[in-house]
């Protein structure tokens, strides 16, 4: 995309993949192993307006301006006149989420990352909706979701397609 596609700008704030800095976004990462195997799983995290990321990175953490497991690979912007309260609302709602999530341990299956932004996206009311949950977002970032690179698309799926690769070879040897 061009610098000054209109895409990358909201409200005077814009992407910056070298900084990693996505305002109004849900970010999203491969997890090593996990990705690897189910490639639309990984880690994701929600940014404030001006780009920070909060993500949930463990028990009783909610990490900022670092995620768990490295760099932003995918990317959905969304629009805060969606939301209840505009900016100071979309901020509050992380902040509050985050506040929230340093109160809990962490589960793979069912109080993990994904239940974190879609606190945060109930809370402020984004889209006038109060149901997100992390199987609706993991859905819709594999649909709405950019990739930040040509390298970020390939660090998703090259593993899974040799190892996807690896298994029907061996399946058509044995």
């Amino acid at each position: 995309m061009a610098p000054d596609d209109p895409e990358l700008a909201i409200l005077g704030e814009k992407v910056d993949h070298k900084r990693s800095r996505y305002p109004y976004a849900i970010v999203w990462t491969p997890i090593p192993l996990l990705t690897w195997m189910l490639p639309f799983i990984g880690h994701m995290g929600i940014a404030m307006s001006s780009g920070v990321i909060r993500d949930f990175a463990g028990p009783y953490f909610v990490s900022e301006d670092h995620m768990a497991f490295g760099r932003p690979t995918k990317y959905w912007t969304l629009n805060p006149s969606k939301v209840k309260g505009g900016t100071r609302g979309w901020d509050t709602a992380v902040s509050d989420a985050s506040e929230e999530y340093r109160h809990h341990m962490h589960n793979l299956f069912c109080d993990n990352c994904h239940s974190h932004v879609a606190l945060a996206l109930n809370t402020m009311h984004y889209d006038r909706s109060t149901s997100w949950n992390m199987i609706k977002l993991c859905f819709l970032m594999l649909i709405y979701g950019k990739y930040v690179s040509v390298c970020a698309f390939l660090k998703t799926w090259l593993p899974f397609l040799i190892l996807a690769g690896g298994a029907v070879t061996l399946a058509l040897v044995v």
